[in-house]
């Protein structure tokens, strides 16, 4: 998602950031939220774990706060984001990738913590 992301909004950017500055500004935050979030967990630690966390669920509100906002009023965004209609442009990825992060970096954090107090 990281590479999607990040090329489709400095393509959009590049080309034709008038038609659609919010949507491409947008695409671009997704594709920085995605390199950090990577980041984070290819880090490891404790404090990249609760980072991850809590940029897994801040991609997730951008997610749902766009895709719905995209599905009341269509015409707020001249093109689609990554986060348009909850990516159904990426094949629902973009709402299925922090709920799946979060509930992994919670289930490992479960697994983890008895050994890190043992």
């Amino acid at each position: 998602m990281t590479v999607g992301a990040a090329s489709r909004s400095v393509y959009q950017i590049a080309s034709d950031f008038g038609r659609a500055p919010l949507a491409y500004s947008l695409s671009a935050v997704a594709a920085v939220v995605y390199v950090f979030i990577t980041y984070t967990l290819v880090r490891g630690g404790e404090t990249a774990r609760k980072v991850a966390l809590v940029c897994c669920a801040l991609e997730l509100v951008g997610v749902l706060t766009v895709g719905t906002w995209t599905l009341v009023d269509s015409s707020a965004f001249p093109d689609a984001t990554v986060w348009s209609y909850y990516g159904a442009g990426y094949i629902l990825i973009p709402v299925a990738l922090p709920v799946t992060g979060i509930l992994w970096l919670r289930r490992s954090r479960a697994l983890t913590a008895p050994a890190a107090s043992a």
